[in-house]
């Protein structure tokens, strides 16, 4: 498995700037996010096992999605927003 770290997007479509810093993978707070599909949540909590020997793990919360056939609620998507640095997502199978 390769897990890449993005540090580019395209430009919103609207004239909003928003001010982006870098994540501190050793201390920011991250959301682990399933998509609710089997194993997703196993990967997940794998992942963040794996952290652990790295950082504190107390500030990384697991959601999930209600459906793996329905797009995340609103929300969802705002408390990701709201309270996390970083977000990884989990689509297993």
């Amino acid at each position: 498995m390769r897990i890449y770290n993005p540090t580019f997007g395209h430009s919103a479509a609207t004239a909003e700037k928003v001010a982006l810093k870098p994540v501190n993978w050793k201390t920011d707070a991250i959301a682990l996010i399933s998509n609710s599909k089997p194993n997703a949540r196993e990967l997940l909590w794998g992942v963040r096992d794996k952290l652990s020997a790295h950082r504190q793990v107390e500030n990384i919360k697991f959601l999930a999605k209600n459906s793996a056939s329905q797009p995340a609620p609103k929300e969802l998507l705002q408390e990701v927003a709201a309270n996390y640095k970083a977000a990884l997502l989990a689509l297993g199978d």
